[in-house]
């Protein structure tokens, strides 16, 4: 008997994403999740940057649907010609007739108004890049949070810009602003807390502070957005950032445009995905207080905790007595100078857990302590398990996690 194979028909699917940022890249992951549990795309992509030149090949494409970002003078026309179903993952200034997934902004702004607000400031800052739609939409939103909290918002005003400019023109003009940043950074009131409209700007920020002579992050705390994590960590002190649910949009607009190329029609709106969160680093580990003998005693310790040090070296550095210090910091911080130093030397040993090979005894060294026995004994004590099981655990959630972005597990999305 003559065997008859089915061929599925492959779908063509342009994807017009930049490569070269970190949310593009998260966009693409997510609809590679979808197109790895689907199966039946043929993708077109070629390696862009947000605002390069339409490719020439997508002018005569004969294709069944496109997810584009792409933003230049010319794109818009060009797929409209195409006829063709397209969600979009940038506001189009057009009435586009076709859906539109994007970043929630405005939670962006909340989620940084509220983590610098839990740490105590009372002033605010906003630096963006004029023009730019992104940046615009989340100092609106930052400053209105601001001032419903009864305080003032600092922004940034980089003067005056083309009217008629892309976004990448509008970065690129921000990234000349140098001195005029340094000199604005210079009167803002300290201690302040500062919102960076990404993390470009944001390493940008933190640089401008540095050669100001600004200590960071205790009179200067900077959030940005994206978390970008090469940006992030190249960053002196590393940058904390909102992480946008970047795979989620991606995912999301591959399911949308999956229905549309099977004719279902879809309300041309604009869909909001809320960000992952906030990725804490460096740059906003600070509690902004008045007590400047205080505020100096812990910055010594968050840098000098995995030296070894003890309570007496902070002494040394921050000249008190030992019982004054202890009241203070219980009083400020809710608990005494020695477990400030038992907390970073934790931090730093469960990113070492976590991100190396390294054994029990070398992590014990790099953190200031002799022994592993004494490591393991106070790790459990603080976390409740020994430095063997927490590492366990995170690999055991990190294969979990790969397994739901491959549509295996059973709680996957897909």
């Amino acid at each position: 008997m003559k065997k008859y194979v089915r061929f599925v028909k492959r779908l063509r699917v342009a994807l017009l994403v930049e490569s070269s940022r970190a949310y593009g890249r998260g966009i693409l992951s997510g609809v590679a999740k979808f197109v790895r549990a689907h199966d039946n795309w043929s993708v077109f992509f070629q390696d862009l940057n947000l605002c390069d030149s339409t490719p020439e090949w997508l002018k005569t494409w004969k294709g069944e649907g496109i997810i584009s970002r792409l933003e230049n003078t010319d794109i818009d026309g060009v797929i409209r010609r195409l006829k063709v179903p397209v969600v979009y993952l940038r506001r189009v200034s057009f009435p586009a007739k076709m859906p539109q997934i994007l970043t929630d902004n405005p939670q962006v702004s909340r989620l940084c108004f509220e983590h610098l607000k839990e740490r105590g400031f009372r002033h605010f800052a906003y630096c963006g890049f004029n023009g730019a739609d992104y940046s615009n939409e989340r100092r609106h939103a930052f400053v209105e949070l601001v001032e419903q909290a009864g305080l003032r918002c600092h922004v940034y005003d980089c003067g005056s810009r083309p009217a008629h400019a892309d976004t990448a023109q509008y970065e690129s003009y921000g990234l000349q602003d140098g001195r005029s940043l340094m000199d604005w950074i210079k009167q803002l009131p300290k201690p302040i807390g500062l919102m960076a409209c990404n993390d470009m700007r944001g390493q940008q920020v933190l640089d401008a502070c540095r050669l100001s002579g600004m200590a960071l992050p205790d009179e200067i705390a900077v959030i940005g957005v994206d978390n970008d994590e090469v940006l992030c960590n190249l960053s002196n002190p590393t940058l904390s950032s909102v992480a946008p649910n970047a795979e989620k949009i991606g995912y999301e607009a591959a399911v949308l445009l999956a229905r549309m190329m099977a004719g279902e029609k879809v309300p041309d709106a604009e869909i909001y995905v809320e960000p992952s969160g906030i990725i804490a680093r460096r740059s906003t580990e600070v509690l902004a207080i008045e007590d400047r003998q205080i505020t100096s005693a812990i910055r010594f310790i968050r840098e000098h905790a995995c030296d070894g040090i003890d309570v007496s070296d902070v002494l040394r550095a921050v000249p008190m007595s030992r019982s004054t210090m202890d009241r203070r910091f219980i009083k400020i911080l809710g608990y005494s100078p020695k477990d400030e130093i038992l907390r970073v030397r934790l931090n730093r040993a469960k990113q070492l857990l976590l991100e190396t090979d390294f054994s029990l005894a070398l992590i014990a060294e790099k953190i200031g302590l002799v022994h592993v026995e004494h490591f393991s004994r106070i790790f459990k004590s603080r976390t409740g398990m020994s430095p063997s099981a927490f590492k366990s655990q995170s690999l055991l959630k990190d294969q979990s996690d790969r397994l739901q972005a491959t549509g295996l597990a059973p709680n996957s999305l897909i």
